[in-house]
């Protein structure tokens, strides 16, 4: 493989970097909201929320792509390929996420929202002061596992032109007639990404819990 078929992956590994990377940002508050929207009980948004996040979790990201690019210019809105890749993802780890939060609101200790009704404290200063900086501590890893999974599902959105890094692989395969190798430097990259999530997953436990155990 020549070094310029190797630039051509990079450029799709970036590709691949800037979308994931965009979905999850959508994805992770979207989730949370969610959470939240279900685990309040809200009347008439939590059941609508269930059934979003049973919908998406069943649905192929495959499919889900080609229906955002292809039904959305039907509704006479205007949607290119990447805007249609970032909401796919988006929409997609949203619906994942959304259970992991979930499961972290279902297991927080109940009382100590008692104590803090107790002393009236409102329900946005409970969920600012006491839910959050505990859940996100318990969600992290499930969160980031989502997010390498996110990253190994975006693949998905090459079935509308988006060249992200297993389209750039297949291209230069199709080019050369030698598919293994940028087949080889493709899982390298993947595997790499990948290596610094969990990495930074590792930094972020260790530094708050070095913290939390100062307090």
């Amino acid at each position: 493989m020549t070094w310029n078929a190797f630039l051509s992956l990079l450029d799709g590994a970036g590709l691949t970097l800037l979308i994931s990377g965009a979905g999850i940002l959508i994805g992770v508050p979207l989730g949370f909201a969610l959470a939240l929207i279900r685990w309040a009980r809200v009347p008439v948004l939590a059941p609508i929320a269930a059934v979003y996040v049973s919908l998406l979790r069943s649905t192929p990201a495959v499919t889900l792509c080609l229906l955002i690019f292809f039904a959305v210019p039907t509704l006479g809105i205007e949607i290119g390929a990447w805007t249609a890749g970032i909401l796919t993802l988006a929409l997609v780890t949203a619906a994942f996420n959304s259970e992991i939060w979930r499961a972290g609101l279902l297991n927080f200790p109940a009382d100590q929202l008692e104590a803090a009704r107790a002393f009236g404290m409102p329900a946005g200063l409970r969920l600012r002061r006491i839910i959050f900086p505990q859940l996100w501590r318990v969600s992290l890893p499930g969160l980031v596992n989502e997010a390498t999974l996110l990253i190994k599902a975006s693949p998905a959105i090459a079935v509308i032109g988006v060249a992200e890094i297993t389209r750039a692989a297949t291209r230069i395969g199709a080019q050369t007639y030698e598919p293994l190798p940028p087949m080889l430097a493709a899982t390298g990259l993947y595997v790499a990404i990948i290596l610094v999530l969990v990495g930074l997953q590792r930094f972020v436990e260790k530094r708050y819990g070095r913290i939390g155990a100062q307090a």
